[in-house]
């Protein structure tokens, strides 16, 4: 894989929930993405149970990692969620019709979106960069990804950093395929049969 392709691979599996496969690729992770050996070296002190509640705590609605709730007319904004448990429109986000657009890019790849989050969840948008060269929504998503990452370091979390990473990596404008790489995630080639087999994203693995 291109470092690029390395390093959204790597950001998608520490943007997920922490579990145990997340520890076990650390080491892994750290050596194949330096820019993320900050959070790596974080989630490898910090015990199991406390990373996943601070996941938790982070990405709340104000801190959504759902592309479409950073267009620029709807940026998530804690005034409207005090307590942080609702998102700002009183829905969980998954419902907008906008969603179709996000799918249409996975089918354009000959990949169909095949995880319990919706498409527009930043994690999977980062796999098919990586696997695709397809740049396209996260560019497109520039200036929400760029207003998610002040608000993670505004927050003090080591997850700035891998926001930091993302933002430093995006080219210019949009990007074309570049071919895929090995199915990974919760994208699957449209041709193969059968339910896919329950991985994660492989980061450093490469």
């Amino acid at each position: 894989m291109p470092s690029d392709a390395v390093l959204y691979q790597a950001a998608a599996l520490c943007l997920t929930r922490p579990d145990d496969d997340l520890r076990a690729r650390l080491p892994l992770l750290r050596e194949a993405a330096p820019q993320l050996r900050e959070f790596a070296d974080h989630a490898a002190l910090t015990p199991a149970a406390e990373l996943a509640a601070h996941y938790a705590r982070v990405f709340d609605s104000r801190h959504s990692l759902y592309l479409s709730r950073w267009r620029t007319d709807e940026v998530p904004d804690a005034t409207h969620d005090p307590d942080g448990t609702d998102d700002p429109d009183g829905t969980d986000g998954t419902d907008d019709p906008s969603l179709t657009r996000y799918a249409a890019r996975y089918l354009a790849h000959g990949l169909e979106f095949a995880g319990a989050e919706p498409p527009d969840f930043l994690p999977a948008v980062l796999e098919l960069a990586a696997r695709t060269g397809e740049t396209g929504l996260l560019t497109d998503h520039r200036a929400g990804l760029e207003r998610l990452r002040a608000r993670l370091t505004a927050f003090g979390t080591p997850y700035a950093s891998v926001l930091d990473a993302v933002c430093a990596a995006l080219p210019v404008g949009p990007t074309g395929p570049t071919g895929p790489t090995d199915p990974v995630g919760p994208l699957r080639p449209l041709s193969e049969e059968g339910p896919p087999a329950p991985r994660r994203s492989p980061g450093a693995r490469e």
